[in-house]
């Protein structure tokens, strides 16, 4: 069974910065691509970073130069560095499993099959 559990979300003020993690587990995690997401209330969920499992990084242009996404294949984990937080990243964050090796960088339920429960990140003024 495909599980993936999302931490570190929380409360930060502007500038700050955290770290996100997913663990995935109940499938070859290494083979598949990863991505994190975003979503306020309101609003279609946002795509934030995407992994391919070849390698190589891409990012939204609202965080590019202030957010990393990393993957640790040895671990199951994957990671979202978020420095230089702003106020309009507050949102609820969602790591996701693609369907291959590369990645759909848009949000795309089709797509990615499976989404972690989220977890909650607010950044204050």
């Amino acid at each position: 069974q495909v599980q993936l559990v999302e931490s570190g979300g929380g409360s930060v003020e502007a500038g700050g910065s955290l770290r996100l993690s997913c663990v995935a587990s109940g499938y070859r995690y290494s083979s598949y691509c990863m991505a994190w997401f975003r979503q306020v209330p309101g609003k279609e969920r946002e795509g934030v970073a995407f992994i391919p499992s070849i390698g190589g990084t891409i990012y939204g242009d609202s965080v590019k130069g202030r957010f990393t996404i990393s993957r640790d294949n040895t671990k199951n984990t994957l990671y979202l560095q978020m420095n230089s937080l702003k106020p309009e990243d507050t949102a609820m964050y969602y790591c996701a499993k693609g369907r291959g090796v590369y990645c759909v960088t848009s949000y795309s339920r089709s797509y990615y099959d499976y989404w972690g429960q989220g977890t909650q990140v607010t950044v204050s003024t």
